[in-house]
């Protein structure tokens, strides 16, 4: 594992009309096959990334691991018909709700129950081969 702190951060902005925030790109990490970097809440919330030889494990299991460590996956589309995968910690869905709202954004399922994930693979039973 390499990090790459980038000091003083690249400051940028994100959004849409009045609501634009900036975000601080704080660097980069690079990963190696088979290597993992673990991201803490102070609350104890983990979420790993893990890099394989042919991309990344995103997330931990969406309805395992990352449920038992208080995080909920979301998939969000946004005004322009882009997609998102939005990890919310367990007891700040208003907050979420609140800024899907605000930034014009749809939730369009909660992806951290068994009933939402075999909903979706039973409609893409076959997937991409």
């Amino acid at each position: 594992m390499k990090i790459n702190e980038r000091k003083p951060p690249r400051i940028f902005q994100v959004g849409f009309d009045k609501e634009k925030i900036d975000i601080a790109d704080c660097g980069s990490v690079d990963l190696s096959a088979n290597e993992q970097l673990t991201f803490i809440t102070p609350e104890g919330g983990e979420y790993d990334v893990a890099r394989k030889n042919f991309g990344f494990y995103a997330t931990p299991s969406l309805n395992g691991r990352l449920k038992r460590f208080n995080l909920r996956a979301a998939l969000v589309k946004n005004r322009i018909n882009q997609y998102f995968i939005l990890l919310v910690e367990t007891g700040k869905e208003a907050l979420f709700h609140d800024y899907i709202e605000k930034d014009r954004q749809e939730l369009v399922c909660w992806l951290d129950n068994d009933d939402n994930l075999n909903a979706i693979a039973s409609a893409f039973q076959h997937g991409d081969k």
